[in-house]
């Protein structure tokens, strides 16, 4: 694939590619081409989008760096080339047998140079632009790289083992711990905890909600059966005279309504009375009939082993035992619970209650002195406190936290490794190697030196040896 120069076309450091812009690579594998000619044939764009390595100017330079690094290099070998051929030189001239060790370290350190030029110069593309088997490797074998990064890291860092040991040796729960005791952590933490729940709360809609609780209210009390539990209850108030206050009060309130309504009564009865009889007959009657009532009303109120009082608690007793045993009255309280549920009034009370409980929190969560945030704030004081004091609390946390985050590696491990084969495949092999040679670089221009310092002193060695076995 042919590819103009960044200075021919667009910006320094970026480059155009057939059939698509700066930064896009078109995808010609087979099942790409397929996919075209199904989608709309020829014409259709068959273009992937791939992410261009952008040069930082730290990488600008390093990549100076590394240029100055080989132009070393380099002149390094043209010192050795040069000292070889006035070594030769010097010794056809008959300078003496100095000349050859010369020359003999002279070659070998050019053989070392060129060969650790080739070894380094694969690692990035074809030397001289020959197309050699097993050479630019980085570019030829960088989605390779990224499945391999990735298995190495999802096998030596994505381990359970490895996962529970370094959380274990950072002792989170007692470093948490002291970081919440400190009460201007604590407040940050109830600032955001504030800050999230006043969001949650504002981005909720109010329907919703009320349709979600009004259904699990509903589904909770329609599946559950309520006779039973009323009639415990019923029993134990019963047993302990809890209902007896509110007899006293019942009274208390139905005497006062009889002395202010006495007419009301006596009407009642009049009015109640067969039209056959003498009007003032019915006025007697009226007034003994309120007479009577206001005196049964006293003396329940004043006496407390009134035998009204005592039939009442007799018949609670039996409703309390009917609740939970008989069969028919069970029946008819869930009848009427599922009545109860199924009124509009009810679901009404539901929303207004969801209402008060949103428009409570709010206003709490936004002020910082309400009692909400000053018992959270507390509570994160003494979490903290203990967390950094106590064992046994943070051996809980650490647990915990290992737990979770385990189940995140085990879980979601190939998910995670994949960012990683997934990022370095879709990097642009070009930038991808020119981004790689910047940072490393450098360092492998002193392979080359050190192959051309190497590589004398062996031919300066073997050379040596050689001539005293020949001597």
């Amino acid at each position: 694939m042919n590819r103009t120069k960044p200075e021919e076309n667009g910006t320094p450091g970026q480059r155009s590619l057939p059939g698509g812009p700066v930064g896009e690579v078109t995808d010609t594998t087979p099942g790409a081409r397929a996919a075209a000619d199904a989608s709309g044939g020829s014409d259709a764009p068959r273009v992937s989008h791939r992410t261009m390595t952008t040069f930082s100017a730290a990488d600008e330079e390093k990549q100076r760096g590394v240029r100055r690094m080989k132009l070393t290099a380099a002149g390094l070998l043209l010192f050795v080339a040069v000292v070889y051929i006035l070594a030769k030189w010097a010794s056809h001239e008959g300078a003496g047998a100095w000349a050859g060790y010369v020359a003999a370290a002279a070659e070998a350190g050019m053989v070392g140079a060129l060969a650790d030029w080739f070894a380094v110069t694969a690692l990035f593309r074809h030397p001289l632009g020959i197309p050699i088997p097993h050479t630019a490797i980085i570019p030829r074998k960088k989605d390779q790289l990224g499945v391999t990064l990735g298995e190495f890291v999802g096998e030596n860092f994505l381990s359970e083992d490895v996962v529970r040991q370094r959380l274990r040796a950072v002792g989170i729960g007692s470093r948490l711990g002291a970081w919440l005791a400190e009460p201007q952590n604590a407040d940050r933490v109830t600032e955001e905890l504030a800050t999230a729940m006043r969001g949650a709360l504002t981005v909720l809609r109010d329907t919703d909600v009320q349709a979600v609780v009004g259904e699990a209210i509903t589904r909770r009390a329609g599946s559950q059966e309520i006779g039973p539990g009323i009639g415990k209850m019923l029993e134990r108030i019963v047993t302990d005279g809890g209902h007896r206050r509110a007899v006293d009060l019942i009274c208390a309130r139905a005497q006062n309504w009889l002395i202010l309504h006495d007419d009301q009564v006596m009407d009642a009865v009049e009015g109640g009375a067969p039209g056959w009889t003498p009007r003032f007959v019915d006025k007697r009657i009226g007034e003994r009939v309120y007479k009577e009532l206001l005196r049964f009303v006293s003396e329940m109120r004043d006496s407390p082993t009134h035998p009204a009082r005592g039939a009442l608690d007799r018949f609670l007793t039996d409703f309390a035992r009917d609740l939970q045993s008989d069969t028919d009255t069970r029946a008819r309280v869930e009848r009427l619970k599922g009545e109860m549920l199924d009124r509009g009034e009810v679901q009404d009370l539901i929303a207004a209650a969801w209402t008060a409980v949103r428009s409570m929190v709010v206003s709490a969560a936004e002020d910082e002195r309400s009692e909400l945030r000053l018992r959270v704030r507390a509570s994160l004081l003494s979490l903290g406190t203990r967390m950094a004091t106590e064992p046994s609390a943070q051996a809980k946390v650490d647990k915990w936290i290992e737990g979770a985050a385990v189940h995140v590696v085990t879980t979601y491990r190939k998910e995670i490794t994949s960012l990683i084969t997934d990022t370095v495949a879709a990097w642009d092999p070009e930038h991808t190697t020119k981004k790689i040679e910047a940072n490393i670089g450098r360092d492998l221009q002193f392979i080359r030196i050190n192959g051309t310092v190497v590589g004398s002193l062996a031919g300066l060695l073997i050379y040596t040896v050689s001539r005293a076995l020949g001597a």
